[in-house]
């Protein structure tokens, strides 16, 4: 199933001013300098979550702006970084200068009801521009608020928690214990369940810093025929998203060959999106094509990640393979490939990513033929509870150009779906769409055969 966006704004919106919520209480004038994991160059954008929120007879009288508008103030006493703004140092040292200004907020109206928006909760949100307004000079890396968040009511008491934040300053994981501090503070607590921790030292470059692994994800690439980039327009792709329900998935995993062994529902999907990506683009066979998983180090041995730190403590380590190998083994090839990637993830890989970093002046990700996934189904948006119970989705809101999200939710018969929105040109989508389908037509499943890899 696939679900497009093309609707315009079929009800109204009423915003008040955009205003600054500061710290409820004083706190520290400093600067703070960000990991060298945090400040890397393909970090320095935005990322956007939302959550959908039915009404709550015993929360009747209780108005979701204003608790979550005080609530936020609180937990801002103890991540007051997020209050200040970013500064750049040598070498493009991102730090935070704590000046208490604040993150924005947007109190809103929305002249519809939960049940009005149906599958428009979902990733790709077609209304996520007026549900998280673009307030002007509000989305620059340096000199910016850190955050914005937009809380807008639904005419049927339900509402609409929506927020943007800079991806240096924190990951999913990080974004999740500031939300639970302010559900926290939201529900009468004194302070957060669990203490913020600092601590971006502990993601630094060595001294001296020394690169001792090959890093696929960051690698220069001089000369390609870029087929990929090519043909990605950012002003003219259609934006989709694809459902993996219990259906689908036993579609693909019924084409794998037995002597895989064991994979995860998110190896199997992200490799056949990757795929049938590929595919669709219909890239020379001779083009070198990757795969970037967002990998959390939190709750892996040896990594030493407190449960309190909530930087960017992920890795990024990508699949690598000619796309004729790709498109033309058959899809455990993928899963192979992305499986190698994770179990050679290590702390040794990560430090050599921030030594990587002060070396070569914090480069972005490779472009050309990279295809970026993270894993959102686990990430805890969906259990962020201000006081009006659980979100019907929470999540992830939209892809951007060469980088995706798997997200879920539980559909009308209580299972649990799988979505992967993706951009694409309309001509590729087309293809993609083709592929794809026909990659979750139910199959028997496959006994041994010889794989390539």
């Amino acid at each position: 199933m696939a679900l497009s966006v093309s609707s315009p704004l079929p009800f109204a919106i009423k915003r008040r001013e955009p205003e600054f919520i500061r710290p409820a209480n004083p706190t520290p004038r400093e600067v703070k300098k960000l990991s060298d994991i945090d400040d890397q160059e393909g970090l320095r954008f935005h990322f956007s979550v939302v959550m959908f929120y039915p009404s709550n007879p015993l929360m009747k009288e209780k108005d979701p702006v204003k608790v979550i508008k005080e609530a936020l103030g609180k937990a801002l006493v103890y991540y007051y970084p997020f209050a200040g703004r970013l500064i750049e140092g040598d070498n493009r040292k991102l730090k935070v200068e704590c000046t208490g200004e604040g993150v924005l907020f947007i109190e809103a109206d929305a002249d519809t009801t939960l049940e009005n928006l149906g599958d428009a909760i979902l990733p790709m949100c077609p209304y996520l521009e007026e549900l998280q307004y673009d307030v002007p000079g509000s989305g620059g890396i340096l000199g910016s608020p850190l955050i914005l968040i937009q809380v807008t009511r639904l005419r049927c008491g339900g509402f609409i928690f929506s927020l943007r934040a800079n991806h240096t300053m924190c990951d999913a994981p990080g974004m999740i214990k500031f939300l639970n501090a302010i559900c926290n503070m939201a529900q009468g607590l004194s302070r957060p369940s669990l203490l913020p921790i600092w601590q971006r030292e502990l993601l630094n470059a060595r001294n001296p810093p020394r690169i001792t692994h090959m890093h696929y994800e960051y690698e220069e690439v001089i000369s390609t025929k870029d087929t990929l980039l090519m043909a990605m327009d950012k002003n003219n792709l259609v934006h989709t998203s694809f459902f993996f329900g219990p259906k689908e998935i036993k579609a693909l995993r019924n084409k794998l060959l037995t002597s895989l062994g064991d994979c995860t529902t998110f190896e199997v999907l992200v490799a056949c999106v990757w795929r049938c990506r590929t595919i669709a683009f219909a890239v020379d066979p001779d083009e070198v094509v990757r795969l970037s998983c967002f990998i959390n180090m939190r709750g892996k041995h040896g990594f030493g990640v407190p449960p309190g730190y909530y930087g960017n403590a992920f890795a990024c380590p990508a699949s690598i393979t000619k796309a004729g190998m790709l498109c033309t083994n058959p899809l455990e090839y993928a899963i192979r490939l992305l499986k190698k990637a994770k179990m050679e993830m290590s702390i040794e890989d990560v430090k050599s990513v921030a030594d990587l970093m002060v070396i070569k002046g914090r480069p972005s990700f490779t472009q050309p033929g990279n295809y970026f996934v993270s894993d959102l189904r686990r990430a805890g948006f969906e259990e962020i509870d201000f006081g009006w119970g659980k979100p019907v989705y929470g999540g992830g809101a939209k892809a951007i150009f060469n980088m995706s999200f798997c997200g879920q939710f539980k559909n009308s018969k209580g299972e649990e779906v799988n979505v992967i929105p993706i951009c694409l040109p309309p001509s590729v989508m087309e293809r993609f769409e083709h592929e794809l389908n026909r990659m979750t037509e139910e199959v028997k499943p496959v006994g041994n055969i010889k794989s390539m890899l």
